[in-house]
């Protein structure tokens, strides 16, 4: 991609992170989808030639069996199975684990969903950005560039080795685990910390 163009496209947009991944094979999605997500089966319905979309991946994916609630509690699937491009800094399940004790069990009640909404879309990017695209920019911009998220509120990205990191509004910071997950909507990058919104 034209490095001139991706910046611009980052400027407007945002970013996403590092290293690889593939998505589940689509017959294994659909069955998953229909066991785990039954509720919401009409919104993602898919064709079995078609790639899977983010919340089909996720679905498919026993690593994020707390986001996929957590997208369900927000009433974020509609939104994240639409046409996008959307870029997912995705909690893993190990991710959520490291928040105090009960916090998940508090996000997920229905008197809580505005606050899950906004910190699940501070995970999101508007447009589909790749790990080696985040890392051009990262290193064309002295080692930080900072992007805004769905939720309004910034991330900085940067590099720790070859590893791609988050830093919040909080200074909290993760990383990124398993990047370029690929979704018929957008991409995918696995993090092994919740990062958190002001």
């Amino acid at each position: 991609m034209n490095i001139l163009k991706t910046l611009s496209v980052f400027a407007v947009a945002g970013l996403i992170f590092t290293s690889c991944g593939e998505s589940k094979k689509e017959n294994t999605t659909t069955q998953e989808m229909e066991t785990s997500v039954e509720d919401t089966s009409s919104t993602m319905a898919m064709n079995e030639t078609s790639e899977p979309n983010i919340v089909e991946v996720a679905v498919g994916n026993e690593n994020f069996t707390t986001l996929v609630a957590a997208v369900k509690a927000a009433d974020l699937v509609e939104t994240l199975s639409g046409t996008g491009p959307f870029t997912v800094f995705a909690p893993t399940n190990d991710a959520f684990a490291k928040l105090p004790e009960g916090t998940v069990e508090t996000l997920l009640k229905p008197e809580n969903k505005s606050k899950l909404s906004g910190i699940l879309t501070y995970h999101v990017v508007s447009g589909k950005f790749e790990a080696a695209a985040v890392i051009d920019a990262i290193k064309k911009n002295n080692g930080k560039f900072t992007v805004d998220t769905v939720n309004g509120g910034a991330i900085t990205l940067s590099l720790n080795g070859d590893k791609v990191m988050l830093t919040d509004a909080n200074g909290g910071t993760s990383t990124v685990v398993m990047a370029d997950v690929a979704a018929s909507n957008g991409v995918i990058h696995a993090i092994d910390s919740v990062v958190m919104p002001k």
